[in-house]
C-alpha cells in the first residue's frame, strides 16, 4: 500500500508530465536543444537533464494570483520560500522548494494589477471577473489529471487583439498572461551537472550559440547574482501564431528555455563538482537575474529572432 508521500509524488508526477508534454509541443526550442545536446554527446537522453525549476505567471487579483495558484503545489508537498518584488515590472513573486530534491523548484510571479493604469485594470478585470471564485478551491488536489487539465484550460474568454495590444503597450507581462493564462512559462536545464566543457553558463551559452539558438541579452547573456554563485541565461521566446477573439490571428511571444548554474556555497568549495549535493550549492533565486530573464518574452528580445 502506497504511503501518503508516495501518493503525493505520484500526483505530482502526473502534473509535471502533463506540463512538460504540452510545453515541448508548443516550444520547439525545447526538443531542439535536447537533440543538440544528444548529438554533441553531452547527454544520452532526455532523462539525463535535471530540471532546476519551472515558472508560472499569474494575474494578481483577489480570486487568482499567487494566493490561488500556490495551493496546488503546497498541497503536493512544496514549501513556500522567499518573496521577490520587481518594482519596474510591477510584479511580486515567490519560489517553492520541492518535497524531495529530484523535483524542480517552482517560481510563481503575479502582476500587481492595481499598480497599472485605470484603463489597463479595466481591460484585465473584464476578463478575470469571469472567474467569480478561486477556481483552485473547486479542484480535487489529489487528482493529477484534474490538476493537469485545469492548468491547460482557459480561465476566461479568448482576448481580443485590441485588448492584447493595449496591454502590451503598458505591460508585456500582462499581455502574455491575458493570452497564455497558466501555460508553463519556462523550464530550466541545470548546467552544473553536465560534463566538463558544458557545465558552466559561459560554456553552455557558447554551445547554444554555435547551434544557432538566440539568447536573451538583457543585462548580458549571463545573468550573475551579487554573490556570483547563481548564473542564469535563457533563450528568447519563440513567436507563435495565436488566435484571438473573432478568429483574428497574429504572431505573439510564446515560452522559452532557461539555464542555471548553481555554484557551491563557501563551506563546500573544496568538494569536487561531481560529488556536490544539491543542498551544498547556492539555493533560491536572485531578483536582479529574474528581472532580466522575464524579458525573454518581451518585444525588445523577440525582435531578435528572425
Amino acid at each position: 500500500m502506497a504511503t501518503a508521500l508516495e501518493q503525493q509524488l505520484h500526483t505530482l508526477d502526473i502534473v509535471l508530465d502533463g506540463l512538460m508534454r504540452r510545453y515541448k509541443e508548443r516550444v520547439p526550442d525545447v526538443q531542439a536543444i535536447i537533440n543538440a545536446m544528444i548529438q554533441e554527446g553531452i547527454i544520452a537522453n532526455d532523462d539525463a537533464i535535471e530540471n532546476d525549476h519551472i515558472a508560472f505567471r499569474t494575474m494578481g487579483v483577489p480570486q487568482l494570483g499567487i494566493a490561488s495558484f500556490e495551493k496546488i503545489f503546497l498541497h503536493l508537498g512544496y514549501q513556500k520560500r522567499d518573496r521577490y518584488f520587481f518594482p519596474e515590472k510591477k510584479l511580486n513573486a515567490f519560489w517553492y522548494a520541492p518535497p524531495v530534491p529530484r523535483y524542480p523548484r517552482i517560481f510563481v510571479s503575479e502582476l500587481r494589477v492595481h499598480d497599472l493604469s485605470d484603463e489597463a485594470q479595466r481591460i484585465i478585470t473584464s476578463y478575470t471577473d469571469e472567474v467569480p471564485i478561486d477556481p483552485v478551491d473547486t479542484l480535487d488536489l489529489d487528482n493529477g489529471a484534474e490538476i493537469d487539465a485545469f492548468l491547460h484550460r482557459p480561465l476566461w474568454r479568448t482576448p481580443s487583439y485590441a485588448d492584447y495590444t493595449r496591454l502590451l503597450q503598458e505591460s508585456e507581462y500582462a499581455a502574455w498572461v491575458i493570452y497564455n493564462r497558466y501555460y508553463l512559462n519556462h523550464f530550466t536545464i541545470t548546467v552544473h551537472n553536465l560534463p566538463d566543457g558544458y557545465n558552466t553558463i559561459q560554456d553552455f551559452n557558447a554551445f547554444l550559440e554555435r547551434r544557432g539558438f538566440t539568447l536573451n541579452d538583457t543585462g548580458g547573456k549571463a545573468k550573475v547574482s551579487a554573490d556570483g554563485k547563481l548564473i542564469q541565461s535563457a533563450t528568447v521566446a519563440e513567436m507563435i501564431e495565436a488566435e484571438f477573439a473573432g478568429g483574428e490571428r497574429h504572431m505573439i511571444a510564446g515560452s522559452y528555455v532557461e539555464f542555471a548554474e548553481r555554484r557551491p556555497l563557501d563551506e563546500f568549495v573544496h568538494i569536487p563538482y561531481t560529488q556536490l549535493k544539491r543542498e551544498q550549492r547556492r539555493e533560491g533565486f536572485e531578483a536582479a537575474n529574474a528581472d532580466k530573464i522575464f524579458e525573454s518574452t518581451y518585444s525588445t528580445q523577440t525582435a531578435k529572432r528572425v
